[in-house]
């Protein structure tokens, strides 16, 4: 007893818990059971007072461990799929929310035959999520484990949301861009409908109206210009002195059938724009954003037509041909409708990323075509300068032909006479091949890069979360309970008397 009273009045284990005196009250009192330990009428006090010393240190030994205990110094076995490992319970506690750390949930794992946890999984990554508890919350993939396995692992072993966003950003992964939200739930469900198709079926619908009214806005653009559909004041523009004489019969445009589909068009775009304008999350980046500005610029001509319309009758004759020709140049801005497509179009999408990310590359090529274009446009036309009939009359004249040939469309519009001037004809081919096929593959791989993220995107999202939870968990259980319950929790004794 002397010993024990000791160990509780040593300074430094004075602190090491605050339940100090009851672990000393319980084990005083069993201590006190084997002072009254009567030895048989034949032993001698000598073998007793043995046996009491005996009990005091077994038991101060005893105090001792449970202490070390009580602070995690205790070494956990961990048995990955036939590979033991062992650390610290103290190791592992410094992460609670974890399989590991959190001794509800590893306990179902307890081999009590082994005095293990047994988990049939990959060893190999086990070393990178038993580093993660070392280190204090570092992960680290091995570098025989594959990207996908590894990931499988960190979310078996639940090590949470900000262990899987550091082992993605150390496997260059791109992060999800975040989605801004109004506040207002009115505002958000409006915002959804008009903006995030695949966030319901409503707004699915709502997409493929968009799409057709699209459609037909592109119909009819190029339909007007059939000549049996043009405007019938058209027929009286004498092309040769470029007068216009206007009758008094054409029918007016307000009743022109295309123009009336074209306002119904204007509608549908007018009313989606300004609902998404009146509940977008920020003004600043609703006008940042490129798809909201092509939506802008393709309703402008048509108000811009309406009022050189009504304002029309009130011109002098000079001034309705200058309205005309800026009217037909305004026109020409409708073909940018056909953009609006790549709000609801994933090719799109996926093709003005990759010519986004390709920039630097689709500079060099254009480099590299304008110093071939000065290049050989000079060198054709100096092997064609002594030739009468040679078209390449200056060096500007042979822009054209050396675009054409080193893009290898060749149009035969223009091409040289003489030997020298075919001689750099068949360099600025070559040449134009290898200028063209250089940035070539650069570019493609940015354009699989997109297009295989986009479709791991479309196949993450197929299935909900919640199922994806519960499908993993019961894979998890049904591989691992048929060797992980063997005793149900509990010690069994062997023949021995061993546990």
């Amino acid at each position: 007893m002397e010993a024990l009273d000791k160990v509780f009045e040593h300074p430094e284990e004075t602190e090491l818990h605050k339940d100090v005196s009851a672990t000393k009250v319980a084990i005083s009192s069993y201590v006190n059971q084997n002072l009254n330990w009567k030895a048989p009428g034949n032993e001698n006090l000598n073998n007793e007072t043995e046996h009491f010393r005996f009990n005091s240190k077994s038991h101060d030994c005893l105090f001792l461990e449970l202490m070390s205990m009580e602070e995690g110094d205790q070494r956990v076995f961990i048995n990955i799929a036939g590979l033991r490992f062992e650390t610290h319970l103290k190791t592992l506690s410094e992460f609670p929310d974890t399989l590991l750390g959190d001794p509800k949930k590893r306990i179902h794992y307890f081999d009590s035959m082994r005095n293990e946890y047994f988990f049939d999984r990959n060893r190999p990554s086990f070393d990178g999520i038993l580093y993660y508890y070392q280190s204090g919350g570092k992960i680290r993939r091995p570098a025989n484990v594959p990207i996908d396995v590894f990931a499988d692992e960190i979310n078996f072993y639940e090590l949470g949301n900000e262990a899987m966003d550091q082992f993605r950003d150390d496997e260059g992964f791109l992060k999800d861009p975040e989605i801004p939200l109004p506040t207002n739930d009115y505002y958000k469900q409006f915002w959804l409908l008009f903006e995030y198709p695949e966030s319901s079926t409503a707004a699915r619908g709502m997409a493929l109206v968009s799409v057709l009214v699209i459609i037909i806005s592109i119909l009819i653009f190029c339909m007007e210009t059939l000549p049996e559909f043009r405007e019938e004041r058209d027929l009286y523009f004498y092309r040769g002195t470029g007068n216009y004489s206007e009758s008094t019969t054409h029918p007016s445009t307000f009743t022109d059938p295309f123009f009336m589909i074209e306002t119904t068009c204007i509608a549908w775009f007018s009313f989606e724009l300004v609902v998404r304008f009146v509940v977008c999350p920020s003004t600043s980046a609703f006008f940042r954003n490129i798809m909201n500005i092509i939506d802008l610029v393709s309703i402008i001509p048509y108000f811009v037509t309406l009022v050189t319309e009504l304002f029309k009758q009130t011109e002098p004759v000079g001034q309705q041909n200058m309205s005309l020709a800026i009217l037909r140049i305004v026109r020409l801005v409708r073909v940018f409708r056909i953009f609006k497509l790549s709000r609801h179009s994933k090719g799109l999408q996926i093709l003005g990323q990759t010519l986004k990310a390709s920039m630097r590359e689709l500079g060099l090529l254009i480099f590299f075509l304008f110093i071939g274009v000065i290049l050989f446009s000079s060198a054709v036309y100096f092997a064609e300068v002594d030739e009468p009939q040679s078209q390449f009359l200056s060096i500007p004249d042979g822009f054209w032909w050396a675009v054409v040939t080193m893009t290898t469309v060749g149009y035969g519009d223009m091409c040289p006479i003489t030997l020298s001037g075919k001689v750099v004809g068949t360099l600025c081919a070559i040449a134009g091949v290898l200028t063209i096929a250089l940035p070539v593959p650069v570019i493609v791989s940015n354009f699989n890069y997109f297009y295989h993220r986009e479709t791991e995107n479309e196949e993450r999202h197929s299935l909900p979360v919640e199922v994806e939870k519960i499908s993993l968990g019961n894979l998890i259980r049904a591989g691992s309970s048929s060797s992980l319950k063997k005793n149900n929790g509990s010690c069994v004794s062997d023949k021995n008397g061993k546990t």
